[in-house]
């Protein structure tokens, strides 16, 4: 029937070119055309959103990520030592503002204001860099199979091979180059990336994109302003992402929308999903527990915003830092437990060791270590502000980046 419609627009002057008359089937007429109405036309396209099945694209699972898993958990596989580390090596990768991650070989990644992935090995030499188009705020992604993903401000997300060069690039969304001001950063790609199970990469940007392994849009979800949360993946294939228009999304595996929960200010912080709630921070300065439907189902309040991601204990305490200066200890119910003073900000998540410990970085240029009621175990200058999170090795060597130029490796 769409064949039919297209043949006679086309007799009726609908098209540029004019068609050949006389055929009576496809084969009178030159490939690519065909015959429609005894008119030589081209083919109809496809139809735009007519429900026909897009063919996954198969790819290798993530191995590493921000918040340590595709759930933002905040665990990892090694401890966080009782007693202050020492330095084993330090080096220069410039300001970073995303997290280092540890590839399947042990390689460290992080990526830097200076427009470059670092890949580190762990003796603490530069086994590569690879150049993107500016600077990055992203948290290194790896697969199991080696790939490496970041997003740049250039508005590109890029994968990486294990060698060092380029699978491909893509552009996300169609936002002018340069510029100042909101706008100029709305297409930004530092919401992620996150790594599904069926190697599917979700980043955030102009709203919260899925892209396929292999670097083509699977799906795209517009939203009114930009998303820089990274986003979080529900056991289902549920997508959790917040955004600046102060909204918290829930978005099913094919794109759409499931809810979405409006709070008082930005949505910055990456969600956490735990088994029955979601949590996450707004810049209204509270802390909410959102259930499966999208129902609020408490929110405790800070002083100040939250921007960071939480981390859950296995007993399902949360750990989430504040603006005010503070980390928070808060119970499965919404209640504080305790709450731990910094000297100034703390944007960055905080981890949990496999020993139950806790890592947080603050902006008075210190990482601190506490353990799980509250005791402040150590805490170490940085030489700048700490808005990352740590990786943790399974060895207990933990690596350390921030505005202070370096990657640190401490044991």
């Amino acid at each position: 029937m769409l064949g039919l419609l297209y043949g006679l627009i086309a007799c009726s002057g609908g098209t540029a070119e004019t068609p050949q008359v006389g055929c009576s089937k496809d084969t009178d007429c030159r490939e690519p055309r065909i015959c429609r109405a005894a008119a030589c036309v081209d083919p109809a396209p496809p139809p735009v959103d007519a429900g026909v099945a897009v063919k996954p694209v198969a790819g290798a699972p993530g191995f590493a990520m921000f918040g340590g898993d595709a759930r933002h958990t905040g665990r990892r596989p090694g401890p966080v030592p009782a007693k202050q580390p020492k330095e084993l090596w330090k080096v220069a990768v410039g300001i970073v503002a995303g997290s280092p991650t540890i590839g399947p070989d042990g390689t460290i990644y992080v990526a830097s204001h200076d427009g470059q992935l670092y890949a580190i090995d762990p003796a603490g030499t530069v086994r590569w860099k690879f150049k993107t188009g500016d600077r990055s705020w992203s948290t290194p992604a790896v697969a199991e199979d080696g790939t490496i993903y970041v997003g740049s401000d250039d508005d590109h997300l890029y994968a990486v091979k294990a060698d060092g060069s380029l699978k491909w690039k893509l552009r996300l969304g169609a936002c002018a180059p340069g510029g100042f001001g909101p706008e100029s950063s709305r297409c930004d790609v530092d919401g992620g990336p996150t790594i599904g199970p069926d190697g599917t990469i979700y980043v955030g940007g102009d709203g919260i994109h899925a892209v396929w392994p292999d670097g083509t849009l699977r799906w795209k979800l517009a939203t009114a302003e930009h998303v820089a949360s990274t986003p979080a993946l529900g056991d289902d294939g549920t997508v959790y992402a917040g955004s600046q228009d102060d909204a918290l999304y829930a978005v099913a595996p094919d794109g759409t929308k499931r809810w979405e929960v409006r709070t008082g200010g930005d949505v910055d912080a990456p969600p956490l999903v735990g088994k029955e709630l979601i949590y996450v921070g707004s810049d209204d300065k509270s802390f909410y527990a959102i259930d499966l439907a999208g129902r609020v189902k408490w929110k405790t309040l800070a002083a100040e915003p939250i921007r960071g991601g939480a981390a859950q204990a296995d007993d399902r305490t949360l750990y989430v830092g504040s603006l005010d200066h503070h980390l928070y200890a808060i119970a499965p119910s919404g209640q504080v437990k305790w709450k731990l003073a910094a000297a100034d900000k703390i944007v960055a998540a905080p981890v949990i060791g496999s020993n139950g410990n806790l890592l947080v970085g603050a902006e008075d240029e210190h990482l601190y270590a506490i353990a799980a009621n509250g005791t402040l175990l150590w805490h170490l200058p940085l030489g700048g502000d700490l808005d990352t999170t740590p990786a943790i090795a399974k060895d207990g060597t933990l690596y350390v980046a921030g505005d202070g130029g370096h990657l640190h490796a401490f044991r």
